[in-house]
């Protein structure tokens, strides 16, 4: 179904079974990126690990399926690395800088305003309680991204009920066929 490689990146906690990024981690066959700690989670360990993942496959063929605080983490892991890679997909990026983002978290504030070294679609939600539109619209702009609002989804994750999600499945072949 995908040419490219494509990793999924879970954000704080992983994704459960009924999130979208585990069904389509079961029903494609994709590859989880798997990460030491993921409830008090230490940023230099994730974008360690998310390196550790890309670099065995061609650059040029990887796509990242990112949700929640992966998507700073990704930020992060471009500021760092410097990869071009094929795109990232970034799903409900977390405002770690929030008073309402959840303790726990190391070293992933400030979230990088950086322009991404590869293509990249933000996708939003206008009540995620995670991150304010305007600043969902911020990274977006920041990284250099396509942004999508699907209107009121709350976090995108099981939560929402979004079952397979195509529409995020259509912003991923969307990547994939570049």
């Amino acid at each position: 179904m995908f040419k490219s490689t494509i990793l999924i990146i879970p954000g704080l906690g992983n994704s459960g079974p009924e999130h979208w990024q585990s069904i389509w981690e079961k029903q494609f066959n994709l590859i989880r990126v798997e990460q030491q700690d993921w409830e008090t989670p230490i940023c230099a360990d994730w974008i360690k690990t998310l390196n550790d993942y890309v670099t065995p496959h061609n650059p040029a063929e990887v796509i990242l399926a990112g949700h929640s605080l992966a998507c700073a983490t990704i930020a992060y892991w471009a500021r760092e690395f410097n990869i071009t890679i094929k795109g990232a997909l970034l799903v409900a990026p977390s405002d770690t800088e929030a008073d309402t983002y959840p303790e726990g978290t190391t070293g992933f504030s400030p979230v990088p305003l950086i322009k991404l070294p590869f293509k990249s679609i933000v996708v939003m939600s206008t009540n995620d309680y995670y991150v304010r539109p305007e600043r969902a619209q911020l990274f977006a702009d920041s990284w250099g991204s396509k942004l999508i609002s699907i209107g009121d989804a709350t976090h995108i994750n099981a939560s929402s009920n979004l079952g397979e999600w195509e529409e995020g499945l259509a912003l991923l072949k969307e990547l994939d066929s570049d």
